[in-house]
C-alpha cells in the first residue's frame, strides 16, 4: 500500500508541474509522462484517464504502453478511443487488445481485414489465440490454415486451444504435424505443456514416457512449470512412481510442484506418503495454499486418516492463515463419511460457515448408502432435489441403497422418479490405451468390433475365478429377474470388457491400465481382485474420484473408497 501512494504521488507531482508549466497538451512531453505512468499498474489507469482528455496523435506506442497494464473494460475503452480519434494501430495494438475477454475476436478480426494487417504474423497468432480461447476451434483452424507461414507461437496457440477445450487427442495430432511440416521449428517448454496436459486429458502412460524423452533428448531445460505439469501427467496416466522419480530430480520446487505430488500421492492410496510430503513443503520454508490443504485433506479422506484430517483442517486458519473454503469443508465430509462417521458428518454439515452447496449433501449421501443409513440418506436426497434435481447419480445412489436392503418398492419408486423425470443414467465407459490406438467399452453397448469374443470371454474368466472364491455381487440389479441372469448382467460392466479385452488380445502386457468414467462398483472391485491374482496382472483402474492399483488379489485402496 505505501508502495502505491508513493507511485502514485510521483505521477501526481509530475502532472501537476506539467500543467504549471503549459506542457499538460504538449505531445512531447505528453508522451514522456504517458510512458512513465505505464510503468506499473498502479499508475496505468490515471495515464488512461489522462489520454482519453488528451489524445497525443498519430503515435500507438503510448496506448500500447497503458493497454497493457490496464482491466479490459479500460484497455477496450483506450482501443475504441483510438479508433474513434484516427490514432494509428500497429501490429502491437492488436495482440495486447486481443487477450482473453477484452475484445470479441469476430470484430477484431474484421478491423485486421480493413486495416491490412491481415499479412502480420504477430497479428493473426494473438487472433488464433483469441478465437480459440472463446471457443470458436473451428475459425481459430480455419485462419490457422489460411496464414501464408507460420511459426512457433501459431503451432504452440493452436495446440494449446484444443487442448484447453477438451480435444487431446486433435492437440497431440497437430504437435505431430508440425514435426512433419516444419521440421525447422523447434518445441519449447511453452508448447510442451499444452502437450503434457493433452497427454494427462487421455491417460496415455506410453506416450507420456515418449514425451518425457522427447524433452530430454532435445534439450528442453526442465523448468517449473514444466517439471510439474510431468509430475501431474504421469500421475494422472497411473504410474506415480515415475512422478516421485520427476520431483526428486528437479532442482527447485514451489507449493504448485509440491501440491502435484501431494495430489498424485492421494489419488493412488498413498495417504502417509501425501501427508510426508505436505509436511516436507512446510519444513521448507514454503507456506501451503489452499489448493495444498485440499490435496492434504483429500490424502486423509481416501486413507481414512480421521485424525489427521481434524488437525490439518484446523490448522488452515489458526496457523496458516488460510480460511477454509467450501472444498475443504467438503474434504472433512468426505473423511468423516467413508470412515463410517455419518452422524457427525450431517452435524459437520448443519455448523458450517459457509451454506453447502449440492456437491457436499452429494457426498453425504455416498457416505450413506455405503453404511445403510437409509434415513439420513433420504435426507441428504431432499436436499439435493432442492438445489440439482437433475443428477442421474444421485437417484442412481439411493436406488443402489434400496437394493442393497432388499427394498425393491422403493427402488422401484426412485427409478420411476427418474423415468418421469426424463433422467438418463450416464452409461459406463472404459477406455485402454494399447499400441497408442484408444479402445473404447461402453457398458450394454455391443458397438466394438470384437464385443461379442470379448463378452464370451468375461464369462469364462468369471467361471474360472469363481474356483478361487469370486462371487459375483447380484444385490443392485433388478430384483425381478432370475439369479442367473443377474449374474450375466454384470459381464457387461464396461471395465471388465476392457480388461478382458487385453487379457485376450494383449497377452504379453503385465499391467493392464484402464480409464473409467464413473466410480467402479463393488462387483468389478472385487472382480479385478481376483482376476490380478489368477491371471498374474497388475490391474490400473482410473476411476471417477481416484486410481485402484490391483495386484496379486489386494487392490491400493484397501477395499476403502
Amino acid at each position: 500500500m505505501a508502495r502505491y501512494y508513493s507511485n502514485m504521488k510521483t505521477v501526481y507531482n509530475l502532472h501537476a508541474t506539467l500543467i504549471k508549466r503549459g506542457q499538460h497538451d504538449n505531445p512531447v512531453s505528453l508522451r514522456a509522462f504517458i510512458l512513465r505512468c505505464s510503468s506499473s499498474p498502479d499508475t496505468a489507469r490515471y495515464g488512461a484517464s489522462v489520454l482519453l482528455r488528451f489524445p497525443i496523435p498519430g503515435d500507438p506506442f503510448p496506448y500500447n504502453a497503458v493497454i497493457r497494464h490496464v482491466p479490459p473494460s479500460l484497455a477496450l475503452t483506450l482501443f475504441f478511443h483510438m479508433h474513434r480519434t484516427r490514432i494509428p494501430f500497429d501490429h502491437f495494438t492488436f495482440p495486447l487488445i486481443l487477450k482473453p475477454h477484452t475484445l470479441n475476436p469476430h470484430i477484431a478480426h474484421s478491423l485486421i481485414l480493413k486495416l491490412a494487417f491481415h499479412s502480420h504474423i504477430y497479428v493473426l497468432n494473438a487472433l488464433i489465440n483469441s478465437y480459440g480461447t472463446s471457443g470458436s476451434l473451428h475459425l481459430a483452424l480455419q485462419l490457422f490454415d489460411e496464414m501464408p507461414h507460420r511459426d512457433l507461437v501459431s503451432w504452440s496457440s493452436l495446440i494449446s486451444c484444443f487442448a484447453k477445450h477438451g480435444f487431446p487427442t486433435e492437440a497431440l495430432m497437430l504437435f505431430q504435424l508440425m514435426q512433419l511440416r516444419q521440421s525447422d521449428i523447434l518445441p519449447d517448454g511453452v508448447i510442451m505443456l499444452s502437450v503434457i496436459s493433452a497427454v494427462s486429458s487421455l491417460g496415455a502412460l506410453e506416450l507420456g514416457i515418449w514425451v518425457h524423452s522427447f524433452i530430454s533428448r532435445t534439450g528442453i531445460k526442465l523448468t517449473l512449470p514444466l517439471g510439474t505439469a510431468l509430475i501431474d501427467m504421469y500421475s494422472r496416466c497411473g504410474n506415480i512412481d515415475r512422478s516421485v522419480k520427476v520431483f526428486y530430480e528437479m532442482p527447485h520446487r514451489n507449493v504448485v510442484t509440491w501440491t502435484a505430488l501431494i495430489n498424485g500421492l492421494a489419488v493412488h492410496g498413498r495417504g502417509r506418503e501425501a501427508l510426508e510430503a505436505f509436511y516436507g513443503m512446510a519444513e521448507s520454508g514454503l507456506k501451503p495454499d489452499r489448493l495444498a490443504f485440499k490435496g492434504a485433506l483429500v490424502a486423509c479422506s481416501h486413507g481414512r486418516l480421521v485424525e489427521e484430517g481434524w488437525r490439518i483442517f484446523n490448522s488452515m486458519l489458526s496457523e496458516y492463515g488460510v480460511e477454509p473454503e467450501l472444498e475443504h469443508y467438503g474434504c472433512m465430509v468426505d473423511l468423516l463419511g467413508r470412515s463410517g462417521m455419518v452422524l457427525q458428518a450431517f452435524q459437520f454439515v448443519e455448523r458450517m460457515r459457509i451454506r453447502p452447496n449440492s456437491v457436499i449433501w452429494r457426498t453425504l449421501l455416498g457416505a450413506c448408502v455405503n453404511y445403510n443409513q437409509l434415513m439420513l440418506a433420504e435426507k441428504a436426497m431432499e436436499r439435493i432435489k432442492e438445489m440439482d434435481p437433475h443428477h442421474d447419480g444421485d437417484y442412481v445412489l439411493l436406488s443402489n441403497a434400496y437394493g442393497g436392503v432388499g427394498n425393491w418398492v422403493k427402488k422401484e419408486g426412485v427409478r420411476n422418479a427418474m423415468r418421469e423425470s426424463r433422467i438418463l443414467k450416464e452409461p459406463g465407459l472404459s477406455l485402454v490405451h494399447v499400441d497408442q490406438v484408444v479402445h473404447e467399452f461402453v457398458s450394454g453397448d455391443n458397438s466394438h468390433p470384437l464385443w461379442e469374443e470379448v463378452t464370451r470371454f468375461v464369462g469364462s474368466v468369471i467361471d474360472t475365478i469363481k474356483l478361487g472364491g469370486y462371487t459375483p455381487s447380484t444385490s443392485n440389479v433388478l430384483h425381478d429377474i432370475q439369479e442367473e441372469e443377474k449374474e450375466h448382467s454384470l459381464v457387461y460392466h464396461s471395465e471388465k470388457l476392457a480388461v478382458a479385452f487385453v487379457l485376450l488380445y494383449h497377452r504379453n502386457r503385465k499391467t493392464i491400465r484402464v480409464i473409467k468414467n464413473l466410480r467402479i462398483c463393488h462387483d468389478c472391485h472385487t472382480f479385478m481382485k481376483h482376476v490380478s491374482s489368477f491371471f498374474d496382472r497388475d490391474i490400473v483402474i482410473r476411476d471417477r474420484s481416484r486410481f485402484h492399483h490391483f495386484s496379486k488379489g489386494f487392490c491400493s485402496c484397501q477395499d476403502f473408497w
